[in-house]
């Protein structure tokens, strides 16, 4: 049986809607997945316990979707399970993101479950390679990529965010742990075909069992206010939500968008 430990987004949805069976809803307080029914709520300090209830209940594999922040740890609230585990918990907290997500993973496995991704659950989300739209890339895409791709090294050594804005040879701005959405909306709105690419991808040496891109349709709205000509992911790489409407949405402004081979 399968475990969705569920964050903020749509994502969780996607994936549970693709998932062979229906899977157990679970969600770290205090995030909510959207349009979901949550089955079982649990904090941080009580991990050890939370993962025997799954046990319990039969799960044997356990993805995570989402975003969450990390969470405030209150350790005097730990019950005994979860107080075994604090050397790990306390090496996570001290570590970047991906470095934490590594150590979550580990604390899965150790416990006995499989812990597999979201674009494992729900292969339909990944992009084939290939430009998807009506629109076409422009000439100067491979000196745009050629830059984005050092950016994102740059960026996974630093364990920051996976996206960027490339426009006319130079970057623009780069995510934080605002998100994508957040990182295009600091842009100032500029009429179309202003130009520049929106690029994202999973960051240099990702775990990509947790944390794997995504873009929807907010991601398009985003890009066509910020004037940018298309949107560049790595295929295979990216996860996809509403992909109808976020093709309908770059068709209808005249972006393109890139799943390219990496």
């Amino acid at each position: 049986m399968l475990a969705l430990i569920a964050g903020q987004g749509a994502l969780p949805r996607a994936v549970a809607e693709a998932a062979p069976e229906p899977p157990l809803i679970c969600a770290l307080e205090p995030y909510r997945p959207e349009g979901l029914d949550v089955d079982k709520s649990f904090r941080i300090e009580r991990l050890g316990g939370f993962l025997h209830w799954l046990k319990a209940r039969g799960v044997t594999r356990i993805c995570m979707c989402g975003r969450v922040r990390r969470p405030e740890i209150r350790f005097t609230r730990l019950d005994w399970r979860t107080a075994l585990m604090l050397p790990a918990i306390r090496r996570a907290i001290r570590r970047g993101d991906d470095g934490a997500l590594r150590i979550v993973i580990s604390l899965l496995e150790e416990a006995g479950f499989e812990v597999v991704g979201a674009h494992e659950v729900a292969p339909a989300l990944l992009m084939p390679e290939g430009v998807a739209t009506r629109a076409q890339p422009g000439p100067d895409l491979a000196r745009d990529i050629a830059l984005a791709d050092r950016i994102s090294v740059d960026q996974g050594r630093a364990d920051l965010g996976q996206a960027c804005v490339i426009r006319e040879g130079r970057v623009v701005v780069q995510e934080d742990d605002a998100g994508t959405d957040a990182m295009l909306a600091r842009l100032p709105e500029a009429a179309p075909g202003t130009g520049g690419i929106l690029f994202k991808g999973p960051k240099f040496r990702q775990e990509r069992r947790a944390d794997l891109p995504v873009i929807g349709p907010n991601t398009a709205k985003g890009a066509i206010r910020a004037g940018l000509s298309g949107i560049v992911i790595d295929a295979r790489g990216v996860m996809v939500l509403d992909r109808p409407a976020l093709l309908r949405r770059l068709d209808e402004a005249g972006l393109f968008l890139l799943a390219r081979k990496v």
